[in-house]
């Protein structure tokens, strides 16, 4: 039960707990340039006012020894309402362990966490205390993963086209030769719906600019990452080369402001994609989202559609959030209340406070490793 809290009073967070968990995975995965059969994440709990807040990064187990060792001393005792004000904080903190990367993602988690909180102990949904601008935020099924077969690459997209998702994205770069050929199943399972394609920065300049063509002709309507996106110059090329009616992504791998700044300088994308659990947590979203707005350019979110649904329902610019199959699973088989797609839509739940989410403690343990 919260406490009520006064106009004005201070909330101290009382508590911190930092666990990790790693769940196989439902079959192997690869993508255009790495292959995994596992994913780990890491859990923040922050606890204040009587609330206990969630928080999470797809990140390896140093982001828990960051949260431990430098961020838990930094939270503890910090105004709940002043999450921006403790994320300054942080970033002073981690000035000499590199912000990018690990450091990143272990602020990310206790951002998050922080404002599920303050909305907990507020007893206000997420999406209505950052202020709505809609009411659901499109949804697109995302993996076709490269390591599948083309059966189960049919059923996975086709079986999210039948249950309405309007937008599918796969994997591709891994074996360009069968490309094309994965590409045309994918056009096949999923009838009207969007297609998207997703490289992972697996092709050259030129080899990427071909395969843009190719694809456009099965009516890919999205084409993330066709070059690596540390290469900008490559990315513009794409951006002005691609066939019309192609939208060029990037941006997923971005630890602070300041990278998608150069991103969208570069005038590197079509439609710039953030991930929560990596950019900052919320907090850095929020910035995130200024930046796409001052230049008329849509958010995309990256993956961890639990975390990513109400802030998405409070920015103008977001235009959908990534239903990432691995982190859906995870988050269904974890939290109650993680969203679903309906009717091509993710809804924020207002019925509950803060994030929606309650951690199914029984069923996430099993996986604990710390």
């Amino acid at each position: 039960m919260s406490t009520r809290v006064r106009l004005g009073s201070a909330v101290p967070v009382d508590r911190v707990h930092v666990s990790v968990y790693t769940v196989p995975t439902d079959g192997p995965e690869a993508d255009g340039t790495i292959a995994w059969d596992r994913t780990t994440m890491v859990l923040v709990e922050v606890e204040g006012g009587g609330e206990r807040g969630l928080g999470w990064s797809y990140a390896g187990p140093g982001a828990a020894e960051v949260c431990d060792d430098l961020l838990r001393g930094v939270v503890a005792g910090r105004d709940v309402m002043d999450v921006p004000g403790t994320w300054e904080a942080m970033r002073h903190a981690v000035r000499n362990r590199g912000r990018p990367g690990v450091v990143s993602m272990a602020m990310s988690a206790v951002d998050v966490a922080l404002w599920d909180l303050k909305a907990k102990v507020l007893d206000l949904p997420l999406a209505s205390l950052l202020g709505r601008v809609r009411d659901a935020i499109p949804a697109y099924g995302s993996g076709g993963f490269t390591s599948y077969s083309a059966d189960r690459l049919w059923a996975q997209l086709g079986g999210w086209a039948d249950a309405g998702l309007r937008m599918v994205k796969m994997k591709v770069g891994a074996h360009p030769e069968q490309d094309v050929e994965r590409v045309h199943i994918a056009r096949q399972a999923i009838g009207s719906a969007e297609l998207f394609v997703d490289a992972n920065g697996a092709y050259e300049r030129k080899e990427a600019l071909r395969f843009a063509e190719r694809f456009r002709e099965l009516g890919v309507a999205w084409f993330e990452e066709p070059v690596s996106s540390d290469d900008l110059e490559g990315l513009r090329m794409m951006r002005d080369r691609a066939p019309a009616g192609m939208q060029i992504a990037a941006g997923e791998y971005g630890y602070d402001l300041v990278y998608f700044h150069r991103m969208l300088e570069a005038g590197a994308v079509d439609c710039l994609q953030a991930d929560g659990t990596r950019c900052g947590g919320i907090t850095e979203f929020l910035r995130v989202a200024a930046l796409c707005a001052a230049r008329s350019l849509p958010l995309s979110a990256h993956t961890a559609p639990s975390l990513h649904v109400h802030p998405c329902c409070a920015v103008a610019p977001a235009c959908h959030v990534e239903y990432f199959h691995d982190h859906a699973r995870i988050e269904q088989h974890f939290f109650d209340g993680a969203p679903e797609p309906l009717d091509g839509v993710l809804r924020p739940d207002l019925s509950r406070a803060g994030l929606g989410l309650e951690l199914k403690r029984a069923d996430a343990e099993r996986y604990r490793v710390r």
